[in-house]
This record gives structure tokens, C-alpha cells and sequence, in this order.
């Protein structure tokens, strides 16, 4: 009986496809896989109410007991936050005209620095020299303060936008090359073996092979510089306040200056919204074009 019911087990096992055993196998963590966690979305309310809770604590007697200041007016609560930034219409209307400009900035000068950074990645992956001379460099620019050459950039742009876009470009320029460097030269060398034996050219196997390779590496790049190129747009507003294009770091400085401090929380709430948007913005656009290829790829891995 033994025998019959093993032969019988070792039959059915032998008739079914390895490819059916293999996908019946799988689809379990597939299901759980494609779920979408609650904790996705609890996790965040609940540091966020943890945050909000340590505010108040922060305004009523933290900072007066810890560091002997006066925490009702240097940290007002955010019900007063959004009655002087929003519902006031005079910073309402202010904040409005600064986002405008404050946007422009940033993503213009985002848009020139993903140009010549995603430019300047290709040039340095195909020469090994380029990249040996010019990375020490990149590495130096990203390691200079800012505020130390603020009086250099104004003496050369002087006011308005343009000294913005060079501190912008100055800020996010390292992450996009750093990043787009590191995907072009992360191809698959079974592939480049595959390229070489085709005789294909350089630009076929930029083209083809290090590009769309590259992609996602590109796009962590594009996300981390939107971030930064907010943080520039506010920085450069607050030391470049000359012109008729007040921003949101000039509205910023204008209340620093009053000591109304309710609204300029308001404003560093703003300019934070605005980096965040900017970040989902380039991951949304990541998901968009890299995606589906991308993540099927990983899964087959």
C-alpha cells in the first residue's frame, strides 16, 4: 500500500510542469506583495501626532524649563501658525507672491542643472580620464559653503534671480552627476560583452544599454536635487533681497526682522510643502517611466 501510494505521489508530482510548480509557488508573496500595508499610512499619522504633541509641549513649557526662553512666542502653536500665514490676508497674499517666484527659481535652476549635470555624467562614463580629472573638483564644490562665497556672487550677478539660480545650481549640481554617473557605469558587463561581440558602436551602447540602466540611479539623483534646489531658492532669496522679486526667504526675513514669528514658521512650512511636492513630483515621474521594467526586473532577480 506504501509503495503504490508513494509511485502514485511521485507520478503526479512528475506530471505536473516545473513552471506551474514554480508560479504556484510564487504567487503567495505576489498577493502579499501587491497589498498595500496599513502601516504605510497609520506610521505617519502617528509620528506626525507625536510631533505635533511634542510642539505644544515645546510652546507651553519645554523651552522655557530647558533653554529659559519665552516658547509662546518663539514657538507659537500651529492653530496660530495658520491664522497669521493663512487666514491673515496681508501674509496670505505675500507668501502667494513668494512661492511664485521662489518656484521659479527652483525649478529653473533645477531644470539648467539637470542639463549640464546629466551632460557632464555621460562625457566623464565615457572617458576614464574626464572622470578622474573632473570628480576631485565636483567633490570641492559640493564641499564649499555657501555663505563663504556669497560676497563673490554678488559681486559678479549682483541682485535679482540670476545670483538664485547659480546658488541653486551650485547646491543640487553634485547629486545629479554623482548619481547618473553611477548608473551609467552599473551596466551589466554580460551585456557589454553582448554590445562588444555585436561590434556596436559607442553611441549604440550608450543609447541602448547605460541609459535605460542608468535611469533609476538618474531619477534618485533628480529627487535628492529637487529637495536641495528648494533649500537654495530659500537660501539665495535671503542674501540676494535686492529687485522687485520678493520670494518666499526674502517674506521670510521680512518677519525674522519684526520678530512676528507666527508667520515665519508659516513660511518655513511652506517652503518645506514645496520641497516635499517637488520630491513626490520626481518619484511619481520616476514610477512613470522606470517603473513597471524596473520593478519586474528586480522581482526576476
Amino acid at each position: 500500500m506504501s509503495t503504490f501510494t508513494a509511485g502514485t505521489a511521485r507520478e503526479t508530482n512528475d506530471s505536473i510542469a516545473p513552471d506551474v510548480v514554480a508560479e504556484t509557488l510564487g504567487a503567495a508573496p505576489q498577493l502579499q506583495k501587491d497589498k498595500f500595508p496599513l502601516s504605510r499610512i497609520f506610521a505617519p499619522l502617528v509620528l506626525l501626532a507625536i510631533f505635533i504633541g511634542g510642539w505644544y509641549l515645546m510652546h507651553s513649557w519645554g523651552l522655557r524649563y530647558f533653554f529659559d526662553k519665552d516658547g509662546g512666542r518663539l514657538i507659537p502653536t500651529p492653530v496660530k501658525i495658520w491664522h497669521d500665514t493663512i487666514i491673515r490676508p496681508i501674509a496670505r497674499d505675500r507668501y502667494i507672491e513668494g512661492l511664485k517666484w521662489t518656484s521659479i527659481t527652483a525649478f529653473g535652476g533645477l531644470a539648467v542643472t539637470i542639463v549640464i549635470g546629466v551632460s557632464l555624467a555621460i562625457i566623464m562614463s565615457q572617458a576614464r580620464w574626464v572622470e578622474s580629472a573632473i570628480y576631485p573638483y565636483l567633490v570641492a564644490l559640493q564641499a564649499i559653503p555657501v555663505l563663504a562665497v556669497v560676497p563673490i556672487i554678488y559681486a559678479i550677478f549682483g541682485g535679482g534671480l540670476a545670483p538664485r539660480f547659480f546658488v541653486v545650481i551650485m547646491i543640487s549640481f553634485f547629486p545629479i552627476v554623482t548619481n547618473t554617473l553611477f548608473g551609467l557605469n552599473s551596466a551589466d558587463p554580460g551585456q557589454h560583452d553582448l554590445f562588444t561581440l555585436r561590434g556596436a558602436s559607442r553611441w549604440t551602447r550608450l543609447i541602448k544599454l547605460q541609459l535605460p540602466a542608468a535611469m533609476p540611479a538618474i531619477f534618485t539623483g533628480f529627487r535628492i536635487s529637487a529637495g536641495l534646489s528648494v533649500i537654495g531658492a530659500v537660501v539665495g532669496e535671503q542674501f540676494f533681497r535686492t529687485g522687485s522679486k520678493p520670494g518666499v526667504g526674502i517674506v521670510m526675513d521680512l518677519y525674522r526682522t519684526k520678530g512676528n514669528y507666527p508667520p515665519l514658521w508659516g513660511g518655513i512650512i511652506i517652503a518645506c510643502l514645496l520641497g516635499i511636492i517637488t520630491f513626490l513630483a520626481f518619484g511619481l515621474l520616476s514610477k512613470l517611466v522606470v517603473g513597471h521594467w524596473y520593478e519586474a526586473s528586480q522581482r526576476k532577480k
